[in-house]
């Protein structure tokens, strides 16, 4: 007998002060029926079931199972023959006083997040309905028609840049639109109207509000800059390297949209701007000419805002070079403005990952983000790559509790997106 069944059998044949009450006639012949079946069961339950009503009994009304004609060494029996039966030789004491508990302590916890995920962190998918209802509002306040809304290059050319455009679409306090100027005289301000769309109306601290329409405080508390986003983590143009087998390369300055928490907010710049080809020229001969070199992370701005052709052309250089093992792309595009993920796109990266793995890895920080549209884009993404990852950066009212980042995790894996990393800054 092991230790957790003897722990089991000593607490029911405990003795306890005062006299128990004697037990009820049916309980007793209830129990004397499950001590038949048990011993005669050719599957666990039968004992499990006759052991946890004894300990309920033992502990709500005091009876030993010598109320009820049962001894230590019948228990002991049926504990070792649960344990034959059982194809891991789990005993009755492990299953019932260790397994158990630790399940139904997890189970109230899924509980208490199942009651709250909901309300407290819904999903794009749950409010699709408002969602749909934000998008006809926006295209008539912007006057986009569908054929804008439903295609990338439309999407950008009526991306909401400006305290104006901004002001049509969300009700803004006259303090607001202040702080907002502020921050648009020093940082670039834009989201896709598609990305506008995902905020709800009326809610002060919407997650996808927050992380798109800039605050006074990112002016106020601009603090000081962190080194590695800076010039001493780069030995070649465009290149950024803070590990010896990894390289980064800043392809763009652009994105479909700028958030509020972007780590190279200084370095976006005033203006999109395509790079020379001699800028990526010096960058992949760095890479060439380092073959310690084995991972190359793709991004900006973002990756996908390259055209197609680029993409392919950078992909292509870097499949040519032998000790260039991986390749990743980091995009926001398919949470910002899916849109833009065309079968062009995909055939790219599917030829790619046929000659080495691509992995794209997007940033998802709220389940708010995760739409059909985008969930239909990480999938068909994920057909045609090594694999897709989510870094979601750890903010403030956005992904900050148990619940939000519990469903944000759930989401996105139902996106056909694994979580990979937290950034915390």
């Amino acid at each position: 007998m092991d230790e957790y069944t003897r722990e089991l059998i000593d607490e029911l044949f405990a003795d306890t002060p005062g006299t128990p009450s004697p037990p009820n006639p049916e309980i007793c012949n209830h129990i004397e029926k499950m001590a038949a079946e048990a011993a005669t069961a050719a599957t666990t339950g039968p004992i499990l079931d006759l052991f946890s009503l004894l300990k309920r009994i033992r502990m709500e009304d005091g009876q030993t199972p010598e109320a009820f004609g049962l001894s230590r060494e019948q228990l002991a029996d049926l504990s070792q023959k649960h344990e034959t039966l059982d194809e891991h030789h789990v005993t009755a004491g492990g299953r019932l006083n260790r397994a158990r508990p630790i399940v139904e302590a997890a189970n109230a916890r899924v509980d208490e997040y199942l009651r709250a995920r909901e309300t407290e962190a819904p999903s794009g998918v749950e409010i699709w309905e408002v969602i749909k209802r934000n998008q006809k509002r926006i295209q008539a306040q912007l006057n986009i028609d569908d054929l804008d809304w439903s295609s990338y290059s439309g999407q950008l050319r009526n991306c909401i840049d400006s305290v104006a455009a901004l002001a049509k679409i969300i009700d803004l306090t006259p303090e607001a639109i202040a702080d907002v100027t502020r921050v648009t005289n020093r940082y670039r301000m834009r989201m896709t109207p598609y990305y506008a769309s995902l905020i709800r109306p009326g809610i002060v601290n919407d997650p996808v509000l927050l992380q798109s329409v800039p605050t006074g405080e990112m002016v106020d508390n601009v603090g000081v800059e962190i080194p590695p986003v800076a010039a001493d983590h780069s030995p070649a143009r465009l290149i950024d390297q803070f590990y010896p087998r990894t390289v980064t390369i800043k392809v763009t300055n652009m994105c479909a949209m700028y958030c509020t928490h972007c780590l190279r907010i200084a370095h976006i710049g005033k203006k999109d701007t395509i790079y020379p080809e001699a800028a990526y020229g010096e960058a992949l001969d760095y890479i060439r000419q380092n073959e310690r070199i084995r991972d190359v992370l793709i991004t900006g701005g973002d990756a996908f805002v390259l055209p197609n052709r680029m993409i392919r052309k950078i992909l292509d250089a870097l499949d040519g070079i032998d000790h260039v093992r991986l390749k990743r792309l980091g995009t926001r595009i398919p949470v910002t403005a899916p849109m833009r993920i065309d079968n062009e796109l995909l055939d790219i990266l599917e030829g790619s990952n046929e000659r080495k793995p691509v992995r794209v890895v997007t940033q998802i920080n709220t389940a708010q983000e995760i739409t059909p549209v985008s969930r239909d884009a990480f999938k068909e993404i994920s057909k045609r790559v090594s694999a897709v990852l989510n870094q979601a950066v750890l903010l403030k009212g956005i992904n900050d509790t148990r619940v939000k980042m519990w469903k944000l995790c759930e989401t996105i894996q139902e996106s056909y997106v694994r979580p990979y990393y937290i950034f915390w800054l």
